[in-house]
């Protein structure tokens, strides 16, 4: 992960941890150059081992909130790590506790398995297999020409978003994060795979905290915690079963998704 060229601070050396709580305080935050800001005071406290899916708009500041749990941007307010505000954490540590399943995948030019072990490069092929399987990408890996050894730069090899996105988190869980980001991450997948995957998440989940950002509520069914955010804020919070009961707007994108 890059630091952001904007980012004006530097890192902190407190070893971090995440045992207790993920924290956001009167977090508000605008982009250099932008007038109006893309938070506006967002407070929230998540407990370690919890799942948080976070529903909006494009536009609404969800990805802005992975940027500021990275530490790629300061902003006003506190963000704190088990008491520990993030700026105070050696960055370089907090970053390697963190997964990060994006929604645009892009593969290193290399064999399947290396761009699984990435960042990960002592892992054994165990390891990179059980990763695999957890991410449902095992069965089509096995199926290629090489299987693991297939290059997955080679311009023969036609993999579809889906099975770059299972690639990806793959190597996601083969670090076995205590943070684990899917940002749109399983947009690509049709929903027979996308619910298998996310039955394999609940179960890791138990072992680490989630936070899923998503356009396609099916996605955010079984979280602990959903946030449903317009414009910066956070306009409803609950449980699924909550947000259709309480908030129309959710409840028209459920009603939408469901027909």
């Amino acid at each position: 992960l890059q630091e952001s060229e904007s980012e004006s601070w530097q890192s902190g050396i407190i070893q971090p941890t995440l045992q207790q709580s993920l924290r956001f305080c009167n977090v508000s935050f605008t982009y250099p150059g932008n007038s109006q800001p893309t938070l506006k005071d967002l407070s929230f406290e998540l407990m370690a081992g919890q799942k948080l899916a976070i529903v909006g708009a494009s536009g609404s500041g969800k990805s802005t909130i992975v940027s500021l749990i990275l530490g790629l941007y300061r902003a006003d307010g506190e963000i704190s790590i088990d008491g520990n505000e993030l700026s105070s954490l050696d960055m370089s540590k907090w970053r390697q506790m963190i997964g990060v399943v994006d929604q645009d995948v892009s593969l290193l030019n290399t064999t399947i398995a290396n761009n699984i072990k990435f960042g990960r490069e002592d892992a054994s092929v165990e390891e990179v297999i059980s990763a695999s399987k957890r991410a449902h990408a095992h069965q089509f890996i096995e199926q290629l020409e090489m299987g693991y050894e297939t290059n997955a730069g080679d311009r023969s090899i036609k993999l579809s978003g889906g099975q770059k996105q299972r690639i990806a988190l793959a190597r996601a869980l083969l670090r076995n994060p205590s943070l684990l980001i899917l940002d749109e991450a399983t947009s690509a997948l049709d929903n027979k795979t996308e619910d298998e995957v996310m039955q394999a998440l609940d179960i890791i989940g138990r072992r680490c905290t989630t936070i899923v950002i998503a356009h396609r509520l099916s996605t955010v069914r079984k979280c602990d915690q959903v946030f449903e955010v317009s414009h910066g804020r956070i306009m409803a919070s609950g449980s699924f079963e909550d947000l259709v009961k309480t908030s129309d707007s959710f409840r028209e994108m459920n009603r939408l998704e469901s027909t």
